[in-house]
């Protein structure tokens, strides 16, 4: 994919996909509650897809209609075991969370995936459902992927996780419905909490943590009960057009219906701090998931410093802050971020590598990047390693260019992983002005 600076502003509205983490989350609980659960607003990536083939290999009715899934759940008791490996894909979330559900089965199982997710770190899910009882081992002995899960008694547990991870709290609260007696999980700080948001509107009984106090506990017992599901617009996927909107002149651009959880705001705080003009439009809160309409306008900006609890609300965004920090006046100081060295790349080296590509001041570090800004960025050759948060971020580098050369984003179809439409909805933003009613909200204090 070769694309070139825009030389207008960015105008106009968009709905952006569905939240994948909820998406996610929707399948897997609406797989072993009672009853139909039916989801709207669901992601239909790559990664989301591998989800709903998993649980259907166990046996789950799922129907898949152009604007609503349908999943006829098979209870708690009721999936039936797989004739094959179940394949995960590139998605670290499917073969956590699941792991969490396939400790509790009477029936062994295999998770395997490609290239990219069988490198990446599964003992910190695997030592946590080991605790409980789980028969769950690696079986190359590395620690990664391929996963083997044997039939096993398990029993609540009090668990301490060293690093703030949804993805293993979710193993664990999982697994959690199938133990005998009560699991409590304590993490570092709260990190996102969407599976727990999710239990307790399936009736699950559960006793959130919060931002003051991360732990949560689950008592097993209770039947989970379909639900109605509306997933809101994904903060991960709208955060590019928040970034592309700050660093392209006189852009304007209203995200509809984005999920604003405060477990998952942390870019909009970042850029608040940063002196992004952000407008909260419309909010409401359904099944506990708080949501609005942001509308964004280019901004000067400046530099700031992003560590400690805040970095497990924005692990995902950070290669575009990196990207609008080079926009930014002083330093941008990104640190306790080492999490990103183990996502679908080391997302450390391959953002500060492609940013000096591009011409920008930046450095890393052991947990994290210092950007020196505010520095032009000029047309280069990006490597993405075939990641879709690189990909995108570098996307929105190039719209924001200060040459008129293209630059080459190598395997951009990887956006497909969490954003198939992502170029298209970019494109149409070149040319589409806001609605008058925008305009109207924009004059209100």
């Amino acid at each position: 994919m070769k694309l070139s600076r825009i030389n207008g502003p960015l105008k106009g509205e968009l709905n952006v996909p569905g939240d994948k983490s909820i998406s996610h989350r929707s399948i897997m609980l609406g797989a072993i509650a009672e009853g139909v659960t039916e989801i709207r607003g669901f992601l239909k990536s790559a990664d989301c897809i591998h989800t709903i083939g998993c649980f259907k290999a166990m046996g789950v009715d799922i129907e898949e209609e152009e604007d609503v899934i349908r999943v006829k759940g098979a209870g708690l008791r009721g999936l039936a075991a797989p004739s094959s490996p179940l394949d995960c894909g590139n998605s670290g979330t499917t073969m956590r969370l699941i792991s969490g559900i396939l400790s509790g089965q009477a029936f062994p199982t295999r998770l395997i995936g490609d290239s990219s997710l069988s490198r990446r770190p599964m003992k910190r899910i695997i030592s946590p459902l080991t605790a409980m009882g789980a028969l769950i081992s690696s079986e190359n002995g590395s620690g990664c992927a391929p996963l083997s899960i044997k039939p096993s008694e398990l029993k609540g547990a009090d668990i301490h996780i060293p690093i703030a991870s949804a993805q293993v709290k979710s193993a664990v609260l999982l697994s959690a419905l199938y133990a005998e007696g009560e699991t409590v999980l304590t993490e570092p700080v709260l990190s996102r909490n969407h599976t727990e948001l999710m239990l307790s509107s399936f009736g699950a009984d559960i006793s959130p943590g919060s931002l003051d106090s991360p732990t949560v506990s689950l008592r097993p017992g209770n039947m989970l009960k379909a639900q109605s599901i509306t997933v809101p617009g994904d903060i991960s996927s709208a955060a590019y057009f928040l970034g592309a909107a700050l660093m392209v002149p006189e852009s304007e651009v209203l995200l509809k219906n984005v999920g604003i959880n405060p477990t998952r705001d942390g870019i909009i705080r970042v850029l608040k701090a940063m002196g992004a003009d952000l407008t909260f439009l419309n909010e409401k809160t359904a099944a506990g998931e708080r949501r609005a309409d942001i509308l964004v306008r280019y901004s000067e900006l400046k530099g700031t410093e992003i560590g400690g609890s805040l970095i497990p609300s924005l692990i995902d965004e950070i290669p575009l802050i990196a990207v609008i920090a080079t926009r930014a006046e002083g330093d941008t100081v990104i640190r306790d971020a080492a999490e990103l060295k183990v996502k679908e790349s080391d997302r450390i080296k391959l953002t500060t590598e492609n940013l000096r590509r591009m011409g920008a001041d930046v450095e890393a570090t052991s947990d994290g990047m210092v950007i020196h800004g505010p520095t032009p960025l000029h047309h280069a050759v990006i490597e993405t390693a075939k990641d879709h948060r690189i990909a995108m971020s570098f996307s929105i580098a190039a719209l924001a260019s200060s040459d008129a050369r293209q630059t080459e984003i190598k395997d951009a179809a990887c956006v497909s992983i969490s954003y198939p439409g992502f170029f298209g909805d970019l494109d149409s933003l070149k040319d589409s002005p806001l609605s008058p009613h925008i305009l109207v909200h924009r004059q209100e204090p």
